[in-house]
């Protein structure tokens, strides 16, 4: 039998999974029209994501997160809800010198609380809502210019198209995670989760 781990090969450092405990602080849902959204009290999701949001949808059409595919690809929509926390935006904020990133200038539909390194979380985290939905997450969600020029806009940033750019370096890494949704159903304000963190390790050159 082949054996996949000799002892001379490369050697595989492997974290152990894990659980967290967090809360969906606050909800927010987007129009059909536009990416921005509004808090809401409740998400009704099915499979194909939050009932009547922006992002909703069994599958997507690709841009330049893939360029590996033509601009307008149709594409699994693994994008359904975008994940936020305050204080990975108030880091941000703070690096683009303004008081405030609301969560629904750059299209969240989640802002949970309680989870350190958010935007860190890895690919494949389970997200088991208590009321009986499971998000699963995909990747940490690259800022754009997009959503920069929201934020310079609804900041009255004085050069909007500068400050739009100011956003992508500002907020590497502390954008939030994309998720899509496994199992369906309403999530609440204030619900408690229960997220399982896979092992992770990486993989060697």
């Amino acid at each position: 039998m082949l054996d996949l781990f000799p002892e001379t090969g490369p050697r595989f450092d492997i974290v152990p999974a894990r659980k967290l405990a967090a809360r969906a602080a606050v909800l927010y849902a987007a129009p059909s029209d536009h990416f921005q959204t509004r808090s809401v009290e409740a998400l009704r999701l099915g499979f194909d994501g939050i009932d009547g949001d922006f992002h909703a949808g069994a599958t997507r059409r690709s841009g330049g997160r893939e360029p590996w595919y033509p601009r307008g690809t149709e594409m699994r929509n693994e994008r359904q809800l975008s994940i936020v926390a305050a204080d990975e935006l108030a880091v941000v904020a703070r690096r683009m010198g303004l008081a405030e990133i609301r969560p629904e200038w750059i299209g969240a539909n989640l802002l949970i609380e309680g989870v350190p390194h958010l935007s860190m979380l890895p690919a494949g985290t389970l997200m088991f809502f208590k009321g009986g939905v499971t998000l699963k997450v995909d990747a940490q969600n690259g800022p754009c210019r997009i959503a920069g020029r929201s934020i310079a806009e609804h900041a009255g940033m004085a050069d909007v198209e500068a400050s739009a750019l100011e956003f992508p370096k500002a907020a590497k890494r502390l954008r939030g995670v994309v998720a899509w949704v496994e199992k369906p159903g309403i999530i609440l304000a204030g619900e408690e989760i229960s997220l399982r963190l896979p092992e992770q390790w990486i993989y060697p050159a």
